[in-house]
């Protein structure tokens, strides 16, 4: 049986409002199994990428987040990048129509609905899971918080396959936005660290590394130090399960990327050293490198 989408339980006409990757992934996922699509689909930045990956490069969604005067439902991603999502919820409001935010992760929530010292908090909240459940309920005690399985991982572990017996060490990068009073940026420091302890997290020294850029990451930013590492090199695969098909191990910060990979047969590990903030992600199951 194919999975249900929430949606298909929405007043229409349904409008989405995306711009980060994290909750666009959920989103477009519960898009693609609604018995209807959106009506309309407000995007930007990586969001838009991911809308016309899926949906075809023809799609030519909308960019005016107040266009929802004709909208009976609003769903709305919580990024940080942008205000394009905290907009959408403005004129929600403004307009009466029902509005629902999707939390794609476990941390800040609150700090997502603000912007410029604005709060706009949605009329309810979805996660993808009970810990995010756990979290939004506490942090939004008046507001209604509902789980709808997040589609997407379980879509992408599929289509990774089996994990290969001479696969590579895939490093999902995300911008940490500290340098941990270190003086070198975050995500350079966790990826020196994986490879200075990457015996002790069982994976041989002559394990090739692929770098997954973050969608927000510029060109070019990982050159030289790719170039300063024998083979190393940049994964450019379309989606996650296809950067996974060649991974023994996976790597990263925080990133969802490594629950998905969970979800793939990986051995999955988060390189944050010791003087950085431990990871966030609840899964147990992901080896944290500093504690080795």
């Amino acid at each position: 049986m194919a999975d249900r989408s929430p949606f298909d339980d929405l007043p229409r006409p349904l409008a989405v409002a995306v711009h980060d990757a994290g909750a666009a992934n959920m989103i477009a996922a519960w898009a693609a199994a609604a018995e209807t699509p959106p009506e309309r689909v407000i995007a930007k930045g990586p969001a838009l990428s991911i809308w016309q990956q899926r949906f075809g490069e023809d799609t030519d969604p909308a960019s005016d987040p107040a266009a929802l005067d004709d909208m009976a439902c609003l769903i709305s991603g919580t990024g940080w990048a942008s205000d394009l999502e905290h907009r959408a919820r403005i004129a929600a409001a403004r307009a009466n129509v029902r509005s629902i935010a999707v939390l794609d992760h476990w941390v800040n929530y609150a700090a997502r609905f603000r912007r410029d010292g604005h709060d706009q908090l949605p009329d309810a909240i979805w996660v993808g899971d009970d810990e995010a459940r756990r979290i939004a309920e506490a942090t939004f005690p008046a507001l209604p918080v509902k789980t709808h399985p997040n589609l997407y991982p379980a879509e992408q572990a599929r289509g990774a396959g089996p994990k290969p017996k001479d696969g590579d060490i895939l490093f999902l990068l995300e911008p940490a936005r500290s340098d941990w009073g270190r003086g070198a940026p975050g995500e350079f420091q966790a990826l020196d660290f994986l490879l200075a302890r990457r015996e002790a997290a069982g994976i041989p020294l002559d394990a090739p590394v692929r770098l997954r850029p973050h969608p927000s990451d510029p060109p070019g930013k990982y050159a030289d130090w790719i170039a300063a590492h024998e083979g190393a090199r940049l994964d450019t695969s379309p989606d996650m399960a296809s950067a996974l098909r060649e991974a023994r191990w996976v790597a990263g910060l925080n990133s969802m990327g490594l629950v998905i990979a969970l979800a793939a047969g990986r051995r999955v590990i988060s390189a944050l050293p010791a003087h950085a903030p431990a990871c966030v992600l609840p899964q147990t199951d992901i080896l944290r490198l500093a504690d080795v």
